[in-house]
């Protein structure tokens, strides 16, 4: 196997840089000028000095190298001034250079299946190049974002990926995405398992997001390994997002009452109906996030579990968890709405109720849900539950502790 650190020219022996003060020549071998008396060679020139040879190392080297660790270039004598790491397709590693100036070490991991040119300069003037290339990963995580890149979203809505396969290595992952706000806002990731049973992790803040924060993620993903089973992420992932106006929906189920405030204001106030006590029917309680605003879609009882009850197509629907709680039109069971709660667990309320509030809600509005009949409270992975967690737990869900 030929040496990482070997340039095409001499294959045989490693690349030599000579760092000595004074006028170097560069070159595989470099020379340089000394001061005081010279040896002359017969024709009365003065020989050349011979300088003591340097060479740079780099990890990690070869054609099959593995990814998942850091570059790093050391240099035998002298100080390095700049190294330069470049992917094959363009991309750049950045680093540092050591207090003493002989190591330099790449932020990032190496990638899986990458071929890795490095060129290093030092102090006087000298420079060197290498090369090497990562094994190919054998297995592959990817992901899932979101919110949605570009997009305007209520101020419940956390960032949350989903992970193809399992993280055991969650400290590395979590190294790796960079959250950033437009008015620094406190938040924290935490880690959970997604009701598809997947592991997932979301960053929310330590209170409902402000009325037009930015917030950008970065994850830096490429070339980490996620663990055994898991595999490498073999490319970088990025959303940015904004927060629209204050919306909270907050939901009676004992009142039989939906509220949709805004800065702090009550623009609707509708009858609606909850889910049946004392069953399987009963709604959820706490608070939920508008996941999304799903139109008329067909609801049918077995895909929640209750069984042949109901198969119907329901208008305006504004999904909240991932178990099958909406908000939406349910014109059948208007002699409710305002009096009891007689519904298959969604809150239900008039198609002209139900259309005015799907037209102002927001994805990522939160639904503030009370009531004494109900099943439970919304669970962190069954939708965007994170918030019926107390901000002190939350932060320890986090794998930086």
């Amino acid at each position: 196997m030929i040496p990482a650190f070997l340039t095409p020219a001499r294959r045989q022996r490693p690349a030599r840089l000579a760092l000595i003060a004074g006028c170097a020549v560069l070159g595989v071998t470099l020379t340089a000028c000394s001061g005081g008396a010279a040896a002359s060679d017969k024709n009365g020139d003065p020989a050349p000095s011979k300088a003591a040879p340097a060479s740079i190392s780099v990890t990690p080297h070869g054609t099959a190298a593995a990814a998942g660790k850091p570059v790093t270039v050391t240099l035998a004598a002298g100080k390095l001034r700049e190294v330069t790491v470049t992917a094959g397709e363009g991309g750049a590693l950045a680093g540092r250079i050591s207090a003493d100036g002989r190591t330099w070490t790449s932020d990032r991991m190496a990638a899986p299946g990458t071929a890795y040119r490095v060129e290093a300069r030092d102090t006087s003037g000298g420079s060197d190049t290498a090369s090497f290339t990562t094994r190919a990963a054998d297995k592959v995580n990817k992901l899932t974002l979101a919110p949605g890149k570009n997009t305007t979203v209520g101020i419940a809505q956390p960032l949350s990926i989903v992970f193809d396969n399992p993280v055991k290595d969650k400290a590395a992952v979590e190294k790796a995405l960079k959250v950033s706000t437009s008015n620094h806002t406190e938040g924290s990731w935490g880690w959970l398992q997604d009701y598809s049973g997947r592991d997932r992790v979301d960053w929310r803040p330590k209170e409902y997001w402000k009325s037009g924060t930015r917030i950008t993620l970065d994850a830096e993903l490429n070339g980490v390994d996620s663990g055994p089973g898991g595999g490498f992420f073999v490319r970088d992932y990025a959303t940015t997002f904004t927060v629209g106006a204050r919306q909270v929906v907050k939901v009676d189920l004992d009142r039989h009452r939906l509220a949709l405030e805004r800065d702090g204001r009550t623009v609707m106030d509708v009858p609606v109906s909850g889910g049946t006590p004392g069953g399987d029917k009963r709604s959820w309680r706490g608070t939920a996030v508008l996941m999304a605003k799903e139109g008329t879609i067909n609801m049918r009882s077995e895909t929640v579990g209750l069984g042949h009850t109901y198969d119907k197509m329901v208008d305006y629907s504004m999904r909240l968890t991932w178990s099958g709680m909406y908000a939406h039109a349910a014109p059948w069971n208007a002699a409710y709405f305002g009096r009891a709660n007689h519904s298959s667990g969604c809150v239900g309320m008039s198609d002209a109720d139900a259309a005015a509030l799907y037209r102002q809600a927001r994805v990522g509005d939160p639904f503030e849900i009370t009531g004494a009949e109900t099943k439970g409270t919304v669970a962190e992975g069954n939708g965007y539950g994170a918030w019926n967690v107390t901000w002190d737990e939350w932060q320890t869900r986090s794998a930086l502790g």
